[in-house]
């Protein structure tokens, strides 16, 4: 229990606690996966009762790269920063909250199990599909289906007629969806974490001689 804590600490220490500018360059790492979820965001395609988009992809490499804290925090301030620039319906905090989760959830799963340990690369990117996988599955199941289809319930964006009917759109649009959005984790986040861990070494490095 005490170490699943000292993640939040961790991932807080990513940004405000680095000493030297790695910790200004985390902030703007995750500055930009933020703007890039924003333009990915732009290109949302609706239909129905569910859209289309692959958002995801950012907040799932904010929680990788920079843990549980930075993750919740940016999942909000991917919502609040969407709905001003795009903004549809009116806003609504527990959107906002269900955003802060979807981040928390890959923060929590994704966040230093993978390459910081002495298994080999082989072992490490297999650790990383399968987790990648479990966090995704979470995301689709917690976020997707459960939360925003009761929350669209609960302030009428959805017809309490068409409950099952939205349920079961979003179940077989995920269901599909899955099966591009598990290959692109695996093609894409092992890449972002090797840059990162590069970018991190580097600075760690200069650090370390600056000294």
């Amino acid at each position: 229990m005490k170490s699943f804590f000292h993640l939040f600490k961790l991932s807080y220490d990513e940004v405000f606690g680095r000493k030297g500018t790695l910790g200004i360059v985390n902030l703007g790492i995750t500055a930009m996966l933020i703007a890039v979820s924003m333009i990915i965001e732009s290109m949302t395609i609706e239909v129905a009762f569910f859209k289309i988009n692959f958002a995801f992809l950012a907040i799932a490499a904010i929680g990788m790269l920079m843990g549980p804290t930075v993750g919740f925090f940016a999942g909000g301030l991917c919502d609040v920063v969407g709905f001003l620039v795009h903004p549809s319906q009116g806003f609504l905090p527990v959107y906002v909250l269900i955003a802060c989760l979807q981040g928390l959830i890959y923060g929590l799963v994704l966040y230093r199990k993978c390459g910081y340990d002495n298994k080999t690369e082989r072992e490490k990117g297999v650790m990383l599909f399968v987790r990648l996988v479990i966090a995704r599955l979470l995301d689709v199941a917690i976020i997707n289906l459960l939360l925003n289809t009761g929350a669209n319930l609960y302030y009428g964006f959805i017809p309490a007629a068409s409950y099952s009917a939205a349920v079961s759109a979003r179940l077989i649009k995920n269901l599909l969806e899955l099966a591009a959005d598990i290959p692109l984790l695996a093609v894409i986040m092992p890449v972002v974490l090797m840059v990162y861990n590069r970018i991190a070494n580097k600075y760690e490095k200069n650090r370390i001689e600056g000294l």
